[in-house]
């Protein structure tokens, strides 16, 4: 795949399913992000923080598929080379791990225990995903490599050091 290709697929991708997943259900279970009267200006703070923390290492995430990998997030487009570098030196799944802030920093922000269930509900999706599908298709697909790395680099919680494998 050529990267101007990667780029849109990963931009179509981008708006598929993170934009659903940690926007639109979101805003459907918020009342379309309607601040409830009960939210103080620190709860809207660490809401936001999280929110666009995770939302620009979400973006960096999906830069380093289409640049690095030369190809998508999407199982139908899937990258030709194991991407390592930037974020994914500290997680192996900080797309997951991103999404997943976002929709707690909207939980926070909304306070709503709704979106908190909904993070539940989609952790366990998330995590289920890559134990059953991505781990054993990623080690399939480059061997050695991916098990050097799935060894050195934690999953879900991010390695304070970036790893230089």
């Amino acid at each position: 795949m050529r990267t101007p290709q990667a780029i849109a697929g990963s931009a179509l991708f981008f708006i598929a399913a993170p934009g659903v997943v940690a926007g639109v259900v979101p805003w459907l279970l918020t009342d379309r992000y309607r601040l409830p009267l009960s939210s103080g200006p620190g709860f809207v703070l660490v809401g936001w923080i999280l929110v666009v923390t995770a939302a620009a290492l979400l973006l960096h995430a999906f830069a380093r598929f289409a640049l690095e990998g030369m190809g998508t997030p999407a199982p139908v487009a899937p990258t030709q080379r194991l991407v390592v570098g930037g974020i994914y030196r500290h997680v192996r799944n900080p797309m997951y791990v991103a999404v997943l802030s976002i929709i707690l920093g909207q939980a926070v922000l909304f306070s709503s225990w709704a979106v908190v269930l909904y993070a539940a509900i989609a952790a366990t999706a998330m995590v289920s995903f890559v134990k059953l599908y991505e781990e054993p298709t990623l080690a399939r697909r480059y061997g050695a490599e991916y098990e050097a790395y799935r060894r050195a680099v934690p999953g879900w919680l991010p390695r304070l050091t970036p790893w230089r494998g």
